[in-house]
């Protein structure tokens, strides 16, 4: 019997894997960490005689390693996430980066290392708006400025996946569908572009997933590498195909009823269409493939819906907006305005850094057209790859040193190992080898091949880390990093004008960390 244990049980992501895992009690015994909450007391006691529930806090090495000893699989899908992480950036940095470097010093520390899963996030790939709106993984890693949720996913993948643990797997999460997403209000759903786009993931999938990554017949070649989370080619949609769907499963008006376009942002959200998410498919064979229309209308009649949603959709209350569609635009801008987050908080306070960064400039934010200008079309199919810097047609085990380095020059950096020194190396491959890099700048660090070109990553010297009360805090410079790595660039300089300032360092708003 396999040993499980999960964070974020009580999360979007984790309950619906917990949910999955408990269906199989001849196949594995399950343990989970959860805060003593009265909420997730609620939750998770009626389950206590079917799984083992340890009491604590991702922030503490001891509950950590409580969950970690004896274990077969560790699935670490716990942490803060959006939108409690944009009001509370400090507290995610603490949180999230903790518990990855406690959770790799006790997978560590055991005799008989667990296999881990860890759950990243597309937002650590950042904006890719069109003609980049296809991705895989390998491409840059490349937060959007202020998005504290991605910079702290990106960290704790740094420190789990470049590290000594044997066997360990990224599984880079998209949007999740779920039904209270339909009673999500909140002022960042104007930080989406309405010309954006996502692969989205069904909560249901992402259940499925995480029990079947935990099957023994899992090949060893899945382990040790990155792969993108997406529910496949029918949840490729447009941030704007998005808003109908939704809209409609909420019986509400269109999108041009109720919204005006310029409280949307125009840049700087993550998202984007996976080339490759059809791999993790192929080993775990997850999805339902249930066609995106019809699961928009099961959501809307989910019986885990919050009450008061459930009750408005049923009885169509909601459906009155559609004869006083002006009163729900009210509602709409007043959210728009909520402080901090809120787009046209920013323009009414002038806050010049939000502006540049979600939209330009004050220019470029005047000069956004009515609804009936804008082109809001379904981008191309065709997807446009970006150069990895190494010949990829050839096997993974063949990459030679040569390699390392043609791709160290194509990040504008060298890589400083030579063959006496990897010789000398106890691991027994190359691509497992913690080789000496060194980037544009002169930052000397180590990191494996799987690291740099299986995960994108690049110099962590470099890497944002925008949190003022730290002595080693840097802003995000993607465009002083774009000057000099042309695998960066090649992501960076087509979405973004060479005469914009895109430096963007800590900021501070009056409640935030309440």
């Amino acid at each position: 019997m396999t040993t499980v244990f999960l964070t974020g049980a009580t999360g979007t992501m984790g309950k619906a894997g917990m949910k999955e895992i408990l269906r199989f009690p001849d196949r594995y015994r399950l343990r989970v960490l959860a805060r003593p909450s009265a909420k997730n007391k609620e939750s998770l006691l009626p389950l206590s005689d079917q799984m083992e529930i340890i009491w604590g806090d991702l922030t503490r090495y001891e509950d950590v390693l409580r969950g970690v000893t004896d274990s077969d699989i560790v699935l670490h899908v716990g942490g803060m996430v959006s939108p409690q992480a944009d009001y509370q950036p400090r507290k995610t940095r603490q949180t999230n980066i903790t518990a990855a470097t406690y959770l790799r010093d006790a997978i560590l520390a055991q005799k008989k290392q667990p296999k881990l899963v860890y759950i990243g996030s597309v937002a650590q790939m950042g904006d890719r708006r069109e003609p980049l709106h296809w991705g895989r993984t390998g491409d840059p890693v490349c937060v959007s400025p202020y998005d504290h949720y991605g910079i702290t996913k990106a960290w704790a993948e740094r420190i789990l996946t470049n590290s000594p643990i044997k066997k360990w797997v990224s599984l880079r999460q998209s949007g999740i569908l779920h039904p209270a997403i339909l009673n999500n209000f909140d002022p960042i759903m104007y930080h989406v572009p309405l010309e954006g786009v996502l692969e989205w993931a069904t909560v249901e999938d992402s259940g499925r997933l995480l029990e079947r990554v935990c099957r023994e017949d899992v090949p060893d070649e899945f382990w040790n590498r990155y792969y993108n989370i997406g529910s496949g080619q029918q949840y490729r949609i447009t941030n704007y195909e998005f808003e109908c769907l939704l809209l409609d499963a909420l019986g509400c008006p269109a999108p041009e009823k109720i919204f005006n376009p310029r409280w949307f942002a125009t840049r700087n959200f993550h998202g984007m269409w996976y080339i490759d998410s059809d791999v993790l498919e192929s080993y775990l064979h997850f999805r339902a493939n249930i066609p995106v229309k019809e699961y928009f209308r099961e959501l809307s009649q989910s019986p885990s819906l919050p009450p008061s949603m459930r009750f408005a959709i049923r009885s169509r209350l909601i459906c009155l907006s559609r004869l006083v569609p002006h009163i729900v635009k009210l509602v709409m801008y007043l959210l728009a305005l909520r402080k901090e987050h809120g787009t046209q908080w920013w323009i009414k306070h002038n806050r010049q850094q939000r502006i540049n960064a979600f939209y330009g400039s004050m220019e470029k934010y005047r000069a956004i057209r009515p609804w009936r200008e804008l082109n809001l079309h379904h981008p191309s199919d065709q997807a446009v790859l970006l150069d990895h810097g190494y010949d990829e047609s050839k096997p993974w085990k063949e990459l030679s040193l040569e390699d390392m380095r043609r791709a160290a020059e194509f990040r504008g950096g060298r890589c400083l190992t030579d063959e006496q020194e990897l010789k000398k190396s106890e691991t027994h491959s190359l691509s497992d080898t913690p080789l000496r890099w060194q980037c544009a700048e002169g930052h000397v660090f180590e990191a494996t091949p799987r690291f740099i070109l299986l995960g994108g990553h690049w110099c962590p010297d470099c890497f944002p880390w925008p949190y003022a009360d730290e002595p080693d805090s840097r802003p995000w410079q993607w465009d002083k990093e774009a000057r000099h790595n042309p695998f960066f660039a090649q992501l960076w300089n087509p979405l973004h004008d060479k005469d914009e300032d895109n430096t963007y360092g800590p900021e501070v708003f009056d409640g935030w960390e309440k």
